[in-house]
């Protein structure tokens, strides 16, 4: 009996014992495991986007504001109104108006691809443009990380006329600047028309591109093979920043400089067409703004088409729409110098 006890005692004893060991044990491994880390704090949203513009543009860092660049484009009857495109829009007319973009990163280097045509611009003939009320757009909009070309066409460019073949290579028609955003959300456009007034803009950015862009009023005459439009915008842009700066087109053929806007003796028109600031509004269904066009003018425009010199395009224009086209003329780059 007495031996019985002494073995449950012992037995006792050896629970109790390897219950404090076990306790210990755990004890020790809670004490040595690392507390959870903590949660590391979100990335901020980081989203590219794009502004792409479309027609006779130059681009010019902004005098007044080294951090700001300037698109500007003239404002002719042979293209129809700016617009500009998110997943929204609206017309713009003449006048400035100025891009606001939420939070965005990165360093605005203004980068430039080759093929995105340069030239340079002296600070006074700058302000007169800018100053010519009703003859331009101006869009004022944060230096860019990159301008990309969104758009080519073989040309030659120079500064006697014709451009020389060797300055041939396939030039920037349509330019895109690139920006880091931390939203799609918070993009919106103010500005002042030269007449009138502008509500400002929320832009609705869903896709990641907003969209500045000039039209033809017209397409070329199918049969014209001297992309006489392209030609003839250019000659509106160099104009209006007064640089002596010409386009050509290798595949035109020579008989296209008689005719050309940019030569300062061009051949005159054989017939006597309707005027351009006639056409535009007819192809835009705008007949009240033609101010000055007889019938006799229409009947004119009318036997012309049929002959097939203006081409179906334009006559389905007049009857049921605007077309559309692209200029393919270079856009510029420029940068400014001072006498």
């Amino acid at each position: 009996m007495k031996n019985h006890r002494c073995f449950t005692g012992m037995t006792v004893a050896l629970v109790v014992t390897v219950l404090a060991t076990l306790s210990l044990i755990a004890c020790q491994q809670s004490q040595q495991q690392p507390a959870p880390a903590a949660a590391e704090p979100k990335a901020a949203s980081n989203e590219k986007i794009f502004v792409h513009f479309r027609g006779p543009w130059a681009f010019v860092t902004d005098p007044k504001d080294a951090n700001s660049v300037l698109a500007i484009a003239p404002k002719t009857t042979g293209h129809r109104d700016l617009y500009v495109q998110a997943s929204n829009q609206s017309a713009l007319a003449a006048g400035v108006y100025e891009l606001s973009l939420p939070a965005h990163s990165g360093p605005a280097a203004a980068t430039a691809g080759p093929d995105i045509a340069q030239a340079k611009i002296d600070a006074q003939s700058l302000q007169r443009a800018l100053d010519n009320k009703s003859a331009r757009y101006i869009i004022r909009l944060p230096k860019p990380e990159e301008y990309i070309a969104a758009g080519r066409a073989r040309s030659r460019l120079g500064a006697s006329y014709p451009p020389d073949a060797t300055s041939e290579k396939a030039y920037a028609t349509a330019v895109s600047l690139r920006y880091n955003v931390s939203s799609l959300n918070g993009f919106s456009l103010a500005g002042t028309p030269d007449n009138g007034t502008f509500n400002p803009l929320l832009l609705q950015v869903e896709a990641p591109e907003i969209r500045f862009v000039i039209e033809p009023a017209q397409d070329d005459d199918p049969r014209d093979k001297c992309n006489t439009h392209s030609r003839e915008a250019f000659h509106h842009l160099t104009t209006l920043l007064q640089l002596t700066l010409y386009v050509d087109f290798p595949e035109n053929p020579d008989d296209c400089h008689k005719n050309d806007p940019q030569n300062a003796h061009p051949a005159k028109a054989d017939g006597n067409p309707v005027p351009t600031n006639q056409i535009a509004p007819l192809s835009n269904g705008d007949l009240e703004n033609v101010q000055t066009a007889s019938v006799a003018d229409l009947g004119s425009l009318v036997r012309t088409a049929n002959a097939g010199s203006i081409g179906p395009r334009l006559m389905a224009a007049f009857l049921f729409g605007r077309p559309s086209g692209d200029c393919m003329a270079p856009v510029l780059l420029l940068s400014t110098t001072t006498p």
